[in-house]
Order: structure tokens, then C-alpha cells, then sequence
């Protein structure tokens, strides 16, 4: 009996740690999905004409990618050691391998933000600001993103 409930308290701690795992990979996936709205669902398809121009929908898609921008060091100070099921990208676990630079790419991201933010003022100006974050954003995926479908 006391092995009965030694292997069923061992199989639900390592169910508990999975799922624990997970959470933390949805997590990470879900800051990458709320910047990616607002810098492709907002600022790139006003800047390709599929939606109109809405200063207001900059802004706050600005404000939005500045906070979240600002969560990535800490969101991905844990490996979860897998990916979110069905999900299209991925974390490298060359994060992990060399966290100081990836966090290093960070403040160019937020620089980037900083030297847009209050400057755009119609599409012109919304196309060298798309360009100047999402190429610092680039920066990162090229070596810390896995592309997995």
C-alpha cells in the first residue's frame, strides 16, 4: 500500500511539473503573440494599406509593444523545456545556452520604441517607424526563435 502511494505521489508531482512547464511556455508564447498584434495586426497592415491609417491605434499599439517589450527578460528568465502545443514558433534553448545576449538585444528593441514613440504622424512616418522596431525585433528571431510548423 505505502508503494501504491509513493509511485501515484511521484507520478502526479512529475504531472504537476509538466504542467507547470507548460504554463510557462504559454506564458512566453502569449508576450510573443501581444507584440506581434500590435506590431503586425496594427502598425504593418496600416503601413501596407490593408487597414486605415488610425493615429489613435498607433498609439496605443506603441504603448502596447513599450510594456511588453519591457516583460521579455523576466517572461523568459525560465526554460520550459518544451513549446506550446500547436504553436507555430518557438523559444530556442539558445536562449537559455546564452541568455545574456538575448536580453542584450532588448534595449535596441526598446530604443527603437522610444525614438518612434510621439513621432509618427501618418503612414509615411508609421513605415520608417515599422521598419526601425521590427529590424531590431529581426535582431532576435533570426537566432532565438524556432519556426516549428
Amino acid at each position: 500500500m505505502r508503494r501504491t502511494i509513493v509511485v501515484v505521489g511521484t507520478l502526479l508531482l512529475g504531472v504537476g511539473a509538466v504542467m507547470a512547464q507548460q504554463e510557462i511556455a504559454v506564458q512566453q508564447d502569449n508576450l510573443m503573440r501581444s507584440q506581434a498584434k500590435s506590431l503586425y495586426t496594427v502598425i504593418q497592415k496600416m503601413t501596407k494599406g490593408d487597414i486605415p491609417y488610425n493615429q489613435k491605434a498607433v498609439d496605443e499599439a506603441l504603448t502596447n509593444l513599450e510594456a511588453d517589450v519591457a516583460k521579455i527578460a523576466k517572461t523568459f528568465e525560465v526554460n520550459p523545456k518544451q513549446d506550446v502545443v500547436n504553436a507555430k514558433f518557438g523559444a530556442s534553448q539558445k536562449i537559455w545556452q546564452n541568455k545574456a545576449d538575448f536580453d542584450s538585444k532588448i534595449p535596441p528593441v526598446q530604443k527603437a520604441i522610444a525614438d518612434v514613440k510621439g513621432k509618427v504622424k501618418d503612414v509615411a512616418s508609421l513605415k520608417a517607424a515599422y521598419t526601425s522596431v521590427n529590424d531590431r525585433c529581426t535582431d532576435c528571431h533570426e537566432t532565438y526563435r524556432l519556426k516549428l510548423k
